[in-house]
């Protein structure tokens, strides 16, 4: 089975930037999507961004034209770059390895504060 650890994570200003990385372990062929879940305090879990295997990205409406989702195959690695962070952008980030929900990692926090 597949194994994340996510990192980079941090306190950051309102209008600072973060980068977000997710390495993986073990066999990760039958993983055919990957992407950035996020959870704060009191909401529901929400999809920030999703990268497939052949490298199509989407975004969620909040996070479009601010952050940008990108992997490197070779190191089994994903990253998120989040720029113009906003205090809304506060929640624990978690790696999702697709398309089933049996990986996660432990999360990374990110606090923006205004």
């Amino acid at each position: 089975q597949v194994q994340v650890a996510e990192s980079g994570g941090g306190l950051v200003q309102a209008g600072g930037s973060l980068r977000l990385s997710c390495a993986a372990s073990g066999s990760i062929l039958s993983i055919t999507i990957m992407g950035w879940y996020r959870q704060a305090p009191g909401k529901q879990r929400e999809l920030v961004a999703s990268i497939t295997r052949s490298g199509s990205t989407n975004y969620a409406d909040s996070v479009k034209g601010r952050f940008t989702i990108s992997k490197d195959n070779a190191k089994k690695t994903m990253y998120l770059e989040m720029n113009s962070l906003k205090p809304e952008d506060t929640a624990v980030y978690y790696c999702w390895l697709g398309p089933f929900f049996s990986s996660w990692g432990q999360g990374t926090q990110v606090t923006v504060s205004s």
